[in-house]
């Protein structure tokens, strides 16, 4: 079985030959996106492996048809950057990991919040500097605070639980209740109630038709003044300009992102010597109450072991023609 993987970075490398003496496959590692304009690299492949920020789009599809591509592997949850009706029509089937390590994005989601309102970021950087004033580095206590969870998977189930041991009243929206956090107290409310309700919001839902810039003018417009709001699901769940309006006028109290919507052309890549042209991004990066990583939720030992371990297995089932588990329709 001949594997292409795009946007390998050299920890991918590691992990898929780390566990690949399982299964012999040959890799050809491309740090490059897949697109239209590379997917021609796949050539003599049977499978393609992408993550995030490929571009599997309709054009993308027909190429990596034409060169006998018959599987999509995601190493990732989400597939809102694959089209799926052109892989249907090209026979292409595209499996995913569902889910890996649910609790390093909530931790890390977690980790935005207390960092932001506490700014250890900033204590840090001044006490290096030999600066020890605690002047404009006042937080407040998470006990008490109503805390609304926008999706609730695995994800954010696991994040809910973090949050009770704060002692944090704990909201949610879903399309459906989950029996299982409605047993241990969080109560479900629609969703214009949880953002009018909340102190902090935490998004956790997949990207779709539904949810695109879910956070926007008028869903910003309902919430609290001086909301804290975090996302380490997908960057277009928010709708930038209108978070940088809410920043401006302070509505919107503190912002934790680790996703961003034109993320593609810059995450994962080290930018330092460049002048990066993305305004949107620089002005984000220009607010004291702004934090912003990388799409680094995800990035844990364990997260990378399931991740890799899934993906392969997913290979597996298609190679041996068993029951694809993960697969996307």
């Amino acid at each position: 079985m001949n594997i292409a993987v795009f946007s390998t970075k050299s920890y991918d490398q590691e992990y898929f030959e780390k566990y690949n003496t399982e299964y012999d496959y040959n890799f050809s590692f491309y740090e490059t996106a897949l697109n239209a304009d590379t997917a021609k690299l796949s050539a003599d492949c049977n499978v393609v492996c992408v993550f995030v920020n490929d571009v599997v789009n309709e054009e993308t599809i027909k190429i990596l048809s034409s060169n006998g591509i018959q599987l999509i592997a995601l190493r990732c949850a989400g597939y809102n950057n694959v089209d799926l009706e052109a892989a249907e029509k090209a026979a292409i089937k595209v499996v995913r990991v569902p889910a890996y390590s649910p609790e390093a994005v909530a931790e890390h989601a977690l980790a935005l919040i207390l960092t932001l309102n506490r700014k250890t970021h900033k204590a840090y950087n001044r006490v290096r500097e030999g600066n020890f004033s605690l002047k404009n580095l006042i937080g407040f206590n998470l006990n008490n605070k109503t805390i609304g969870v926008i999706g609730t998977g695995k994800i954010g189930t696991t994040f809910c639980k973090l949050l009770k041991g704060f002692g944090c009243k704990i909201i949610a929206y879903d399309i459906a209740e989950n029996e299982e956090l409605v047993a241990e107290g969080v109560e479900f409310f629609p969703l214009e109630e949880v953002f009018g309700q909340s102190d902090i919001i935490s998004l956790h839902c997949p990207l779709n038709k539904h949810t695109k810039h879910i956070v926007n003018e008028d869903s910003i417009a309902k919430m609290k003044d001086g909301v804290m709001i975090v996302n380490t699901s997908r960057g277009a769940l928010i709708k930038t300009e209108d978070a940088i309006e809410g920043l401006k006028n302070r509505k919107i109290g503190y912002l934790g992102i680790d996703v961003y919507e034109q993320e593609e052309n810059l995450f994962f890549e080290d930018l330092s010597e460049h002048i990066i042209q993305d305004d949107m991004i620089l002005r984000l990066l220009s607010f004291p109450n702004v934090l912003i990583t990388s799409h680094q939720a995800y990035f844990t030992k364990e997260a990378m072991d399931q991740i890799t371990t899934i993906t392969l297995k997913n290979i597996k089932s298609f190679e041996t023609d068993s029951e694809l588990e993960n697969e996307v329709k």
